[in-house]
Parts: structure tokens; sequence; C-alpha cells
């Protein structure tokens, strides 16, 4: 591995690879380049990972669920609220590309609610019904936007979110 020194004293170092990455790309030729379509390819690609979706999006809800048992039986403290903050914002980044946009939107709006309670005052009931919706939606499938029952849950629990944080506001 190559190794040069970036200061004077000689005390950090670049690291380059022993490889050039440009070898491991095949160059398209105009015609190859002009037929290839980025999105397309992409496209392509998400519909073969498919079929892994579903267990991807289930594994994802075990750790929330982990994280919320972990909760329940040991007291809430700030380590185990950031488990649980991690878990849920992991499924709010994932959901929608998993095929789950609704539930992404419930863990979403469990992470202002976490972001915006402090820890000791966070309302245990209203985070169970974040953790069971999210729970509920991924076991039935609710993956359509337009699916009632799931979307009845997403705005009730969002207004109920945002009452809450705003008589947290006004009490202080």
């Amino acid at each position: 591995m190559a190794r040069e020194p970036i200061d004077p004293d000689g005390r950090n170092e670049v690291v380059k690879p022993p490889r050039d990455l440009r070898s491991k790309v095949r160059v398209l030729s105009g015609r190859e380049a002009a037929q290839f379509d980025p999105v397309k390819s992409a496209e392509a690609a998400l519909e073969r990972l498919s079929g892994d979706f579903e267990n991807w999006m289930e594994d994802e809800v075990r750790t929330l669920a982990s994280a919320w048992a972990d909760i329940q039986s040991d007291g809430l403290d700030e380590d185990r609220s950031q488990v649980l903050f991690r878990a849920a914002h992991d499924i709010k980044g994932q959901a929608s590309t998993l095929g789950y946009p609704l539930v992404g939107a419930v863990a979403g709006n469990l992470c202002h609610l976490m972001e915006h309670v402090d820890t000791p005052t966070l309302p245990l009931t209203l985070v169970a019904q974040h953790v069971d919706a999210i729970r509920a939606m991924v076991q039935e499938k609710a993956r359509q936007e337009d699916n009632p029952t799931a979307r009845a849950l997403v705005d009730r629990l969002a207004d109920v979110t945002d009452d809450f944080i705003t008589r947290q506001s006004d009490a202080k």
C-alpha cells in the first residue's frame, strides 16, 4: 500500500489502496452508453431484490419491537430511548423503498414525538400505540397508501402526537 505523509511532522498520512477501481469497471461503448438507461437499470435491480423486502421489513419491525420490549421490562432511560429512536428512524428511512409508505409515516411520527419530548416525559401509551400500529400494518401487509385502516391510524397518531407536543410546549 502506498503511503504519503500529509503534514511536515509526518505523523499523518494518506493511505492509497493498492487497486485502482477503474480496472473493475467496463467502459461502455458509445452505442452502449446511448442505450443505457440508469433509471431502468435501477428499477430492474430493485425488482430483483423486492422478493426480500418483506423479510427486511419484518426484521426492522422485530428490532423495533425488541427495543420497545426492553423499555417495558427495564424502564425508560436515555440509552433505551435512543435504541428505540434508531429503530424507528431506520424504519422511517426504509419503509417506502420496502413497499410500506404508511409504516414509514408512523415511524416518522414516532421519531417526531421522541425528538420533541424529553425522554422522562415521553407518553409511553402513545409510544406503544405507534409500535403496535407499525407491527399491525406490516403483519397485515398494509402496503397501499389508500388502505383506509392504515391511513386512519397514520392520521390519528399524527393528530394525537401533535396535540401532545403542543401541550408539552405550552406547559413549559
